[in-house]
């Protein structure tokens, strides 16, 4: 199972990984400067940005597994 989806919110996925600002930031999409990033969906934001929400997810699920920012593994 993919670890981004269309459905989660954007807050959801900059908390999920430390990297994932840089993928909405490379898509021209300034989601961590966004109140609306809290509570707006991957899939909403993407549209609203003229995005294909498809490939935004595909690039964070492209990240890999990594603790998100102050976590660390063991």
């Amino acid at each position: 199972m993919s670890p981004f989806s269309k459905q989660m919110s954007i807050l959801e996925a900059l908390e999920a990984h430390p990297k994932a600002r840089e993928v909405f930031e490379r898509w021209g999409m300034g989601c961590s400067l966004c109140i609306g990033a809290q509570l707006e969906s991957i899939e909403s934001g993407a549209i609203m940005h003229g995005v294909d929400p498809d490939e935004i997810v595909a690039e964070l699920d492209g990240l890999g597994e990594s603790p998100a920012p102050g976590n660390t593994v063991a």
